[in-house]
């Protein structure tokens, strides 16, 4: 009796694999490690494969990081489009989408982000090939943002309005890092609540809504 053997996995399958394995790698090095300790032999090791598998997806350092900031984003921006489905709707929906937003720049991910941040900051190579991806993933978070308050940028004070509330995020980030902010953050989290509820127009309006105006849904 001949016994079958398993099919093998398709070679794009595992290059896609193989790739993922690294970006997973790549981010958790920089939160670690730093932008100086993450070298593309040290993230294959960490992804469980040989140095030259990893420079045949990524010749560089600075190609890998890259890839690995722009998968960040990606996954930072799936994560919110999942929990958008539980969402409330009514009146409680806005605070629950502010706690999504202030919430969005903490953990591992945010702290790889902010050391190319600080590397980039002195390395010309990194900084040109981190900014105008940043710029993308703000561009994306952005609109994100805007599909869950249901508003538009057309509406007048909206782009400012969130845009302070991702600015407002990724500070709150900040003050994560070194102890527990939870706490505090919650309390931020109602109070802005409370400031968007009474300064974004209601969907579809040219002017602002007055602090009585309720949230019924957001635009998906």
């Amino acid at each position: 009796m001949v016994l079958s053997t398993p099919a093998r996995e398709p070679q794009q399958e595992r290059s896609r694999t193989t790739r993922r394995r690294l970006l997973e790698a790549s981010v958790a090095c920089i939160g670690e490690l730093g932008w100086s300790g993450t070298t593309v032999a040290v993230v294959a090791q960490r992804a469980g494969v040989s140095r030259g598998a990893a420079q045949h997806h990524f010749r560089t350092r600075e190609d890998l990081v890259t890839a690995a900031v722009e998968y960040l984003g990606e996954v930072q921006l799936t994560q919110l489009r999942e929990r958008a489905d539980e969402l409330p709707v009514g009146e409680s929906r806005i605070e629950a989408v502010v706690d999504m937003l202030l919430n969005l720049y903490t953990g591992p991910m945010f702290r790889a982000a902010l050391h190319l941040w600080v590397a980039a900051s002195t390395d010309d190579a990194l900084r040109a090939a981190l900014v105008p991806l940043e710029a993308r993933v703000g561009r994306e978070a952005h609109r994100v943002a805007l599909e869950l308050l249901g508003v538009s940028e057309d509406q007048r004070g909206v782009r400012e309005m969130v845009q302070a509330t991702l600015d407002l995020a990724r500070g709150l980030g900040l003050a994560n890092l070194l102890s527990d902010d939870s706490r505090r953050r919650e309390r931020i989290i109602h109070q802005w609540a409370r400031v968007l509820d009474s300064t974004l127009p209601e969907p579809g309006s040219a002017e602002p809504g007055d602090a009585t105006r309720k949230i019924s849904g957001a635009a998906r």
